[in-house]
């Protein structure tokens, strides 16, 4: 009686947390059906052409969307290359190096600017980094790298750098706690097979656990990425918003949050809802494939043991 009991139980569970699963699969084909749906009239107004016209006119009622992917492309850009290197820097020192004290605190530490809100970020961008940018970074990076179109142009402080600097600050977390995560799941026979061979530390860390890890690694900075692509409100303080598209980091732009959150409310007739509509649509898109191409590295990492050779 009791066995027959338990059984029901588990196959209530079971029922229970399988349609929670396919609740969740649910909600996102109905956000994405949703929002195809309200996009429509744009699509049919402009087609492919919205993603490749560089103007946004609400007043000729002219849409395109190119300015707004080029500023969201090239501020995620900025912050994978800043903080990609730092994120895995701190996860080899928590997971490899770190005594046990200092491992926690510097933990914690990593794991706050998670909780803190963009809003406070964006803040901080304004009133800090970028005065600190006009006033000693951009004019250096003049100086020396004037050369190159990336660095050309007045020292204003708010632009895609800012942007780009502030997304950085806010993946690192993200990218540090996956990159530790998938190196804390390397067997310890990785790392005493290369140290009986002979390796130092680092001949270790490159060798047993970041030739293991790197498909997990990689699929943290491609998690970063995408919450790179969707942040709104920090970007939105710091990028400047203006629609063009210039070569010089230092220019201001836009991203595609922050235009749907700045002129959603200011959309008075359809096709401007529409476009805007539109852009969610696009961002959609791009952070599901990113996120789900993401989780397929690490997962490809936790099933077990591969790609380590010790040579």
């Amino acid at each position: 009686m009791k066995q027959n009991r338990a059984s029901a139980g588990d196959t209530i569970l079971r029922l229970l947390t399988f349609l929670m699963a396919v609740g969740v699969v649910g909600l996102i084909i109905w956000v994405g059906w949703e929002m195809f749906s309200s996009a429509k009239e744009s699509i049919n107004a402009f087609g492919w052409s919205f993603v490749t016209n560089r103007v946004w006119d609400p007043v000729k009622q002219n849409f395109g969307a190119l300015p707004f992917i080029y500023g969201t492309i090239v501020t995620s850009l900025i912050a994978l290359v800043v903080a990609g290197p730092i994120g895995l820097g701190v996860a080899i020192f928590l997971n490899e190096m770190a005594p046990g004290k200092v491992r926690s605190l510097i933990s914690f530490l990593v794991e706050l600017l998670a909780a803190i809100p963009s809003v406070v970020y964006g803040l901080w961008g304004i009133f800090v980094l970028a005065p600190l940018l006009r006033d000693y970074v951009e004019p250096w990076l003049e100086k020396w790298f004037g050369f190159l179109p990336l660095f050309q142009g007045s020292a204003v402080g708010l632009g895609m750098l800012s942007g780009g600097l502030i997304l950085a600050i806010m993946i690192l977390p993200t990218i540090a706690a996956i990159s530790r995560e998938v190196m804390a799941a390397v067997p310890d026979s990785q790392r005493e097979a290369a140290l009986a061979l002979g390796a130092t530390k680092w001949e270790m860390v490159r060798v047993a656990v970041l030739a293991y890890a790197k498909s997990g690694i990689l699929g943290g900075v491609m998690l970063g990425l995408g919450r790179a692509l969707g942040e709104t409100m920090a970007v939105t303080m710091v990028i400047g918003n203006r629609p063009d598209i210039l070569p010089s980091l230092f220019a201001p732009a836009y991203s595609m949050a922050a235009v749907i959150a700045n002129e959603f409310t200011e959309a008075t007739y359809n096709l401007y809802l529409s476009s805007l509509v539109e852009i969610g649509l696009i961002l959609f898109g791009i952070t599901l494939v990113l996120n789900a191409f993401a989780r397929l590295l690490v997962w490809s990492v936790a099933r077990g043991p591969k790609g380590g050779h010790l040579v």
